[in-house]
């Protein structure tokens, strides 16, 4: 597994992290196998965990301090080659609970002072650590850049030595929307929808974030599952899983052609997985991405394209057409 600096942390950290959205209590998770799952990727040298209260309401959490609690410091490679040590990565829901954020929302209702410090506390707790390495913001609107409340508590929870280093995950196909907020320099991770078909963090928001020494989460890497190759026109999922609502019937079929795009590019001995890791791996910009992973198999499929051979020019060249503005 290859490694990358996060940002101005100075941290080295995998290049293929591990999202755990999925074990939060996604339709079909199963918790032994989820921990079957995180141990193989530390195993096979995965160092970054993505997580948030939100899923599961604090499940995911508890699963991922479980998996970390004896491996989380003193790791040793085979032969004794000290190896990084593993980062874990929550998020604060906003207070109001609206997913996603909307400018006119007030920051009273979304991220006061007070909710930052008790959902900090609430998963320091499920976690079972002293300290988190990297407390995000879930949701977020620039229009609360300029908030003092929000900034104080960020800055308490780091002087207190709660939280290492405090991120932003910006809405999906809202790039832009953080701009405000990295200029105060309190920020030190971004974590934005970037994939083969959301390509427009490279606009702006990636080159800010190399030029400031600002770490970048890729989340969504496959677009939902679109990028696994696995949805079909007849793709369904049981009542209550947020896919049906995501995939509806006109987005689903709007997908599958573009899927079908992007099929013929794929070169031999490759999958389409695969592709869409390498292609976000080519971003120098980019500290680690963030898979969701169920499944042993997913873990080593995925882990696998951490190896450092980057793309040939031409292809590189073919995928940016696919850009897909929403």
């Amino acid at each position: 597994m290859r490694t990358r600096q996060f940002g101005r942390t100075g941290w080295q950290t995998s290049e293929i992290g591990y999202g755990l959205w999925g074990i939060g209590g996604w339709t079909g998770s199963d918790d032994q196998e989820s921990l079957g799952a995180l141990d193989r990727a530390i195993a096979l040298g995965c160092t970054f965990f993505d997580t948030a209260w939100a899923y599961g309401l604090g499940k995911s959490e508890q699963l991922l301090g479980q998996a970390l609690r004896a491996k989380r410091t003193g790791l040793a490679a085979p032969g004794g080659r000290e190896v990084s040590p593993l980062i874990v990565a929550t998020k604060i829901p906003p207070k109001n609970m609206k997913w996603p954020a909307k400018d006119e929302y007030l920051v009273a209702e979304t991220y006061p002072p007070d909710h930052i410090r008790e959902y900090t506390e609430k998963s320091l707790a499920n976690l079972g650590v002293s300290t988190i390495d990297l407390q995000q913001f879930h949701v977020w609107s620039d229009t609360w850049a300029g908030d003092a409340g929000w900034q104080r508590a960020v800055d308490d929870l780091k002087r207190e030595k709660l939280v290492r280093a405090i991120g932003i995950s910006v809405n999906r196909w809202q790039a832009t929307n953080v701009l405000r907020a990295l200029e105060t320099g309190l920020i030190d991770s971004v974590q934005v929808v970037y994939n083969i078909f959301d390509q427009a963090p490279e606009d702006e928001l990636l080159p800010y974030c190399q030029a400031h020494d600002i770490a970048v989460i890729a989340r969504v890497p496959f677009d939902e599952g679109s990028l696994t190759g696995t949805l079909t026109p007849e793709s369904q999922w049981p009542d209550g899983d947020w896919r049906n609502t995501y995939f509806n019937p006109a987005h689903l079929a709007e997908t599958l052609t573009h899927v079908d795009r992007l099929q013929p590019l794929v070169p031999e001995g490759m999958d389409l997985p695969e592709l869409a890791l390498r292609f976000i791996l080519e971003h120098p910009a980019v500290s680690t991405t963030i898979p969701g992973m169920r499944r042993l198999r997913h873990v080593e499929r995925n882990l696998g394209a951490s190896d450092g051979v980057p793309l040939p020019p031409r292809l590189s060249d073919a995928l940016k057409a696919h850009r897909w503005e929403r």
